[in-house]
């Protein structure tokens, strides 16, 4: 073989004699989300393997091969299939349970109605997502109404449960995009929620400051799990993966006698989860499946739903503070979108800037869990709808 030859096969195994216009640009894009994850500060956890397996499988687009094209399997397409069989978005509810102190949502069970007020989201997006898939925006042989209510669980800020309620669904053809669109706008919790938590309220309720919680005892934090898990499974028992886990996980850390689950459920087990899901949901994204139009749509929706999810909550704390006359700082309604613990992490951050003094956070933390628990509620409602176990 000459020296000629020998350069030519060389060159010709590059990505450069491969990639398309499409691949540079999601190359871009992955930089980007790397930028904002490392200098900004967005969410690392999970934008940095996310943008990274976004980055592999635009260099290396076999690296997702899941062998029909005559190549053997790719080592991100395993780790997708624990998404598509909903393992990893249940582990990640675990881990998630045994980090969470539901004491704030146990102490002040109002805050149950803005977790629930701030699923207002899923429900809009959902119609504006029929109406999209209708119109066939969404791409062919896709069944407007799953796709629609896998594309609107993104408004619940839910990253684990928007993967799961695609793959049970059935849309895994569109699960890359919205997987991708939930963890974006949960990243850019910080960016997004604050312009509306700011026009929605006045300078007085801003100003409020709620009452110090009261005490829980270690009773009912066991209790509590145990009989969340009992009513919410009884009446929709296909949602027992994500509740069934949250609730174990928070039962490990409350009970008090399995220090080494608590510790491994929360913390090794946990990140290594994120890991692998977020580099494989990150791997979903190559330029054919993800530069087109019903990724847009997936994604405007989803920001659309995440915009009425923050305005649910914080009309409901509007609410909730002309009954009570002026005990609930309409804030912490954002915090009812499941971005745990980021959303309520906002609301402080958004009272502190009009009154340092404000101490929010714990407050915050009651619709946050509440939200998770009412995204993992709606995701079974659509199940049931569906018929789907």
């Amino acid at each position: 073989m000459s020296f000629a030859e020998t350069l030519k096969n060389l060159l010709d195994q590059t990505a450069f004699a491969t990639l398309t216009w499409g691949n540079y640009v999601m190359i871009l894009v992955a930089c980007v989300l790397l930028f904002l994850a490392i200098k900004k500060g967005f969410e690392p956890l999970l934008l940095i393997p996310i943008a990274f397996g976004m980055l592999l499988v635009n260099i290396y687009p076999p690296i997702m091969s899941d062998g029909s094209d005559g190549n053997s399997e790719g080592l991100l397409h395993f780790f997708y299939r624990l998404d598509v069989w909903a393992i990893l978005p249940s582990l990640i509810f675990m881990g998630v349970g045994a980090m969470t102190d539901f004491g704030p949502l146990i102490a002040n069970p109002v805050s149950f109605l803005m977790g629930a007020a701030a699923q207002l989201g899923i429900y809009v997006a959902y119609f504006l997502a029929v109406g999209a898939g209708s119109l066939g925006l969404l791409g062919e042989g896709i069944d407007p109404s799953r796709a629609a209510a896998a594309i609107s669980i993104i408004g619940g800020a839910d990253g684990p449960t928007s993967i799961f309620l695609a793959s049970k669904l059935g849309q895994t053809a569109l699960l890359g995009a919205i997987a991708v669109a939930a963890y974006s706008y949960m990243s850019l919790v910080p960016m997004i929620q604050p312009p509306i938590m700011k026009l929605f309220t006045t300078k007085k309720e801003k100003l409020i400051k709620m009452g110090q919680l009261r005490p829980v005892s270690k009773l009912e934090r066991i209790l509590f799990p145990i009989v969340i898990t009992i009513v919410v499974c009884m009446i929709l028992p296909s949602t027992a993966p994500l509740v069934g886990m949250l609730m174990l996980g928070n039962l490990f850390r409350e009970s008090g006698v399995v220090r080494q689950l608590t510790d491994t459920a929360s913390n090794a087990l946990m990140y290594i989860v994120v890991i692998i899901l977020g580099t494989s949901v990150g791997a979903t994204t190559s330029a054919e499946s993800f530069l087109n139009l019903s990724t847009l749509v997936i994604v405007g929706c989803g920001l659309i739903a995440f915009a009425f999810g923050t305005f649910g909550g914080v009309m409901l704390g509007k609410l909730l503070c002309k009954i009570t006359h002026g005990k609930i700082n309409p804030l912490i309604g954002s915090a009812g979108v499941s971005a745990v613990p980021m959303a309520a992490r906002v609301s402080q951050k958004v009272g502190a800037q009009y009154d340092p003094t404000n101490f929010l956070l714990m407050h915050a933390m009651g619709p946050n869990v509440a939200g998770v628990i009412g995204t993992a509620v709606a995701a079974g409602t659509f199940m049931a709808i569906f018929g789907v176990k």
